[in-house]
């Protein structure tokens, strides 16, 4: 179990990540696509990735990049910079700088468990060059198996970013590191994570946390082993149906989904799915449209059935957001 210690000041400096970052999620789908767990909602996504892999010429370049991030066990933590949060640029660049004695430690700890390539040890001596081709080999990457992909992560990530808004809203903070449950508990001022691989206690010290909700993260949060590093917990949102390079390519083709959207039509239904643009519970939907609530619920479903929503049960309220699908028709 990892136990993360919050103080007042802590509490005050902690906050949610303001967009899905883009190189947590390149690191974490490493993971995902050598693992064993055949998750079936990027099972597609994992076939697409690997078929583009064997085809790409260029694929021996990423064999340095795939070493450090093994399915299970720790990795780099110099691949996941705060800096990313500024956007994968930013990422990059950190990553480019990486002092060499954070280099010659990260990779230490990878090799104690992995065999690594002939090209680690030129990047443990912090040889420039290889540095700037691990980069590349990132950049290369993303190209393939985050690009095309981004606007289903962005929106997965941003629907979990309204529920911890209106849980912060609705308790504070602490309010908010409550909503995480149940893959955590918050208690007096501290944040456990089950499952967690190994048993550790993180001191915040006056830092703050950063909550980084993210689509690849498979089941337990994952936390930076190094604690001088700003504090971040990465933690795993709901996929919202999975991956698909094309969004509504399956609703389209399919009898249910043609089914589905022409019982779309109608004033009240396209109502409420702007209602829930920003989010919306099925008692302020009920309330803004002045409908009662059955029928707020009633019209939900029919919208959560043609993937235009999802819905997520908190205790004794149900929260709507807009799918990919659905932001894009709401666009329309």
């Amino acid at each position: 179990m990892l136990k993360i210690h919050f103080s007042g000041e802590d509490i005050l400096r902690t906050r949610v990540a303001p967009a899905a970052d883009p190189v947590w999620e390149l690191v974490l789908s490493l993971h995902v696509l050598q693992g064993r767990n055949r998750d079936p909602l990027t099972s597609a996504w994992r076939r697409t990735v690997t078929r583009g892999l064997r085809q790409d010429v260029a694929s021996d370049q990423l064999r340095l990049l795939f070493a450090l991030n093994p399915p299970r066990g720790y990795f780099p933590d110099f691949l996941t910079p705060y800096a990313s949060v500024e956007g994968f640029e930013a990422g990059l660049e950190a990553v480019r700088s990486t002092p060499t004695s954070l280099l010659q430690r990260d990779l230490a700890l990878v090799a104690a468990d992995n065999q690594l390539p002939s090209s680690a040890a030129a990047l443990a001596r912090g040889d420039v060059a290889t540095l700037r081709h691990l980069a590349d080999s990132m950049e290369q990457y993303r190209s393939l198996a985050i690009g095309p992909y981004w606007s289903r992560i962005q929106s997965a990530v941003a629907a979990d970013r309204t529920r911890r808004a209106r849980a912060l809203l609705d308790g504070g903070v602490e309010g908010l590191l409550a909503s995480l449950r149940p893959r955590m508990r918050w208690d007096s001022g501290v944040l456990e994570v089950r499952d967690y691989p190994h048993s550790r206690e993180l001191h915040l010290d006056g830092r703050g946390l950063l909550l980084v909700p993210s689509f690849f993260c498979a089941g337990t949060p994952v936390a930076l082993l190094d604690p001088a590093l700003p504090p971040v917990l990465v933690y795993p949102v709901d996929r919202l149906g999975g991956l698909a390079a094309t969004d509504g390519d399956a609703l389209a083709t399919s009898s249910a989904g043609r089914d589905s959207l022409a019982a779309l039509l109608g004033r009240t239904r396209a109502a409420v799915l702007e209602a829930s643009d920003d989010g919306c519970t099925t008692g302020e939907v009920a309330r803004r449209l002045n409908i009662s609530p059955a029928a707020a619920s009633q019209h939900a479903t029919v919208l959560r059935n043609a993937g235009l929503l999802v819905s997520h049960r908190d205790r004794n309220t149900v929260l709507h957001t807009l799918t990919p699908l659905g932001r894009a028709v709401l666009d329309a």
